[in-house]
């Protein structure tokens, strides 16, 4: 079949022959093979090629932490707007954070906060699909739901990255959040969860360590008898929706898990020395971060740290002052060991929810005390690493936070951003299973000024 490219990959006629081989009989694999060669002959639209891909850290603040106590303080707006705390300088001239944001201001000239990405999904399920995946969620989507109508850009990473000797491609810790899992490309590329906590003593990854009692010789004799025992139970498929091999998948993840010593040595955060853990914090989130370095030091392309609690309906004054400090301690200790080792070049660090707060400070009547809730006009994403230029602020919020105001940008924008950083190009087009063509990102315009 000839392929007729452009600055998206492949034109709709393109498409929509691909639908009609798959429909006649085509399989899923050669159609994804077709247009990877398409992808190859393409140009890339957006902000251009990468010189040398970045893994990415992604801290996922789930709840949608506000901009107004972060990165991107109102000291001028109204009482009833502006908040208790007050706006601290920053390394950066004329660039101010809140005040519990003193580690990361300290910093400030390795940052890019971007001040202006807003959408049109208030509530937590449609906005996680949003920034998660740069697609909006094609029906209504409840605010507790998990959706997965897309997949995410982790997801994305394994697939097109691949995964390093002897680890998985893609992790995500201490779970996963609504959208982080592959849709459409299988079970093959979701996240493996790390859900224990590294700070405790008896930290120990599931997959990783052989099971109590369970000598060496005596796992792979059960291993040997496993393989027998499949040849005659299944026959393999190729198709890649096929959930008997994505079971066959796991199961040797698991083994390569635990027999590689590239696996084991990613996992040993306790032969660090007491000096990095005690910078990173003695906390679980810290000691996540650490652990997440010592992943992308070991060649995986993308590792999601979710950290919940940042919903604050209420108690938002009494909460964050005892929330950020180890937190934000916890990302300028990691983007600080990354520059040096040397791999701040290569790693992009990315902390955001799925929105921002509300301007008007909210007063629950059951509990005296006050809050904001979900608004998706204006937040806040800081990046640091991955080829950034740091120390400098892209977009703006009016004079009361309400909404962007220079620089709009969107979830496509920010998704592109990433993908592009990755060396992955977000105008390509994938099939689904179904035949379907499917856009990874719609508007596949990187945002220039974190390009470099």
């Amino acid at each position: 079949m000839a392929f007729h490219t452009n600055c998206q990959g492949m034109t709709r006629r393109d498409c929509l022959q691909l639908g009609v081989s798959f429909l006649a009989g085509g399989s899923f694999v050669n159609l994804l093979r077709l247009q990877a060669m398409a992808a190859a002959t393409s140009t890339p639209g957006g902000a251009g090629p990468v010189k040398k891909p970045s893994s990415c850290i992604l801290i996922w603040m789930d709840g949608g932490p506000t901009h107004f106590e972060t990165f991107d303080p109102k000291p001028d707006a109204p009482d009833e707007i502006r908040g208790e705390f007050n706006p601290i300088s920053t390394k950066v001239p004329g660039v101010y954070f809140s005040q519990h944001m003193t580690r990361l201001a300290s910093i400030a000239d390795k940052l890019a906060i971007v001040r202006s990405v807003c959408h049109n999904q208030g509530n937590h399920g449609a906005g996680n699909h949003y920034m998660m995946t740069g697609s909006p969620p094609r029906i209504p989507v409840g605010c507790g739901a998990f959706v997965s109508f897309h997949p995410s850009m982790g997801s994305v990473a394994a697939y097109e990255r691949g995964a390093p000797e002897g680890l998985p491609a893609y992790f995500s810790m201490p779970s996963m959040s609504r959208s982080g899992g592959p849709n459409f490309l299988g079970a093959k590329y979701a996240p493996f969860v790390v859900s224990d906590d590294p700070n405790r003593e008896k930290f120990r990854v599931r997959d990783v360590a052989l099971p109590e009692g369970l000598t060496d010789d005596r796992f792979h004799h059960r291993r040997d008898l496993r393989k027998l025992v499949d040849r005659f139970q299944r026959v393999t498929d190729e198709a890649a929706a096929d959930p008997v091999a994505a079971m066959d998948d796991y199961y040797r993840q698991g083994y390569n898990l635990m027999t590689s010593p590239a696996a084991q040595k990613a996992f040993d955060i306790h032969s660090e020395p007491d000096k990095v853990r005690d910078a990173y914090g003695r906390n679980a989130f810290g000691q996540r971060a650490l652990l997440a370095r010592r992943l992308v030091e070991s060649g995986v392309p993308f590792v999601t740290l979710y950290d919940g609690g940042w919903d604050h309906h209420s108690e938002i004054f009494s909460g964050l002052p005892k929330k950020l400090p180890p937190f934000e301690n916890a990302i300028a200790t990691l983007i600080e060991d990354l520059e040096q080792r040397g791999m701040l070049e290569t790693t992009l660090v990315i902390a955001l929810g799925e929105f921002g707060r509300t301007p008007k400070i909210s007063q629950l009547s059951d509990r005296n005390s006050p809050g904001r809730d979900h608004w998706a006009n204006a937040m806040s994403i800081m990046f640091a690493g991955g080829g950034t230029p740091g120390g400098q602020v892209i977009g703006a919020t009016d004079r009361n936070g309400h909404s962007a105001c220079e620089r709009i940008l969107s979830p496509e924008n920010f998704v592109s951003t990433v993908y592009r950083k990755m060396g992955i190009d977000p105008g390509k087009i994938y099939m689904t299973p179904l035949g379907r063509p499917a856009h990874l990102v719609s508007n596949d315009e990187a945002i220039s000024e974190l390009m470099g």
